[in-house]
């Protein structure tokens, strides 16, 4: 008996493409990036100098409150600033404080005294307090602290090739009831006070270019006004290639700015005589259709 032939039974597959890789390998290659990242940065830190170890830490410790330290190549507003110039200024401030410090009356005001490192540059600044310190209360007369303090600064800043920017501002208490003298005569004398005892000690005549009396516009304490360290001077050692603070809402009553603001004063009342000439020149433009329509309807001419 002849076996039973088994049937042959053919099994086709359609070929198709491998199973999709999950996204795995993503993760850990952007991990691999990122660590190799931080290698570069910590590399570049080891490499840079304290200053700029010193920023790039209070930034991460507190970004507001360390904005103005110099950690980068570049300002908030754009203006390339070197390590070497901020080295320098940096230098200047310790010797300021140092000088400070050497003397028991002013060391007794250290905390009246402000020396920040800006953008813009070395910034001193003199707070009153509701006393007065460096000025007679109400009056652009500098005090004996005052006249100390500023003797010390003209002594270090009349070496410098920098100009110089001295600022005054008030609280917003109005000064009198008189108003032919107010809080921007008041803060344009005290900086002008300033100016004239930093030039009786040796800071050269041209080394101020702006003066300045703000008043309270730019109060340092905006939460309250009338807080009396808004009454401040302010002196700016300007860096030689840095930036130039804005003239809006400054009142400038001396140096080179003077000259400029009224020029561009009068240059925007009094047209060119060559625009009055082509100005007069011109011929009238004729009237056009809509003219002569509303010309020709009642009642419309005017």
């Amino acid at each position: 008996m002849t076996a039973k032939l088994q049937p042959i039974i053919v099994i086709k597959r359609n070929g198709g493409h491998a199973e999709h890789h999950g996204g795995a390998w993503k993760v850990a290659y952007a991990d691999f990036v990122t660590a190799l990242m931080a290698l570069f940065i910590v590399l570049w830190l080891m490499n840079s100098s304290e200053q700029v170890k010193k920023a790039v830490a209070g930034y991460f410790n507190d970004p507001k409150g360390t904005g103005n330290l110099l950690g980068t190549t570049m300002a908030g507003n754009g203006v390339t600033v070197t390590t070497e110039r901020g080295d320098a200024l940096q230098k200047l401030k310790e010797k300021l404080e140092r000088g400070i410090k050497a003397q028991k009356d002013l060391e007794k005001l250290s905390k009246q005294i402000e020396i920040t490192i800006t953008p813009e540059g070395l910034r001193v600044e003199l707070l009153e307090d509701k006393n007065g310190t460096f000025y007679e209360m109400g009056s652009a007369r500098l005090s004996g602290n005052g006249r100390a303090l500023l003797a010390l600064l003209a002594e270090e800043l009349k070496t410098l090739p920098n100009a110089l920017l001295i600022e005054g501002h008030t609280d917003a208490a109005p000064y009198s009831n008189d108003a032919s003298y107010s809080n921007w005569e008041l803060s344009a004398d005290r900086a002008n006070a300033a100016r004239r005892l930093l030039q009786q000690d040796g800071v050269r005549s041209d080394q101020v270019t702006q003066v300045r009396g703000y008043a309270d516009q730019l109060l340092r304490v905006k939460t309250n006004p009338y807080d009396p360290s808004n009454r401040r001077i302010s002196i700016l050692v300007k860096n030689s290639e840095g930036p130039v603070p804005s003239l809006a809402g400054s009142k400038v009553v001396d140096g080179s700015a003077t000259a400029s603001t009224g020029t561009a004063k009068s240059d925007a009342k009094t047209p060119a005589p060559a625009a009055q000439k082509s100005a007069a020149s011109a011929p009238a433009s004729k009237p056009g259709l809509m003219d002569k329509l509303k010309g020709a309807w009642p009642g419309k001419g005017k």
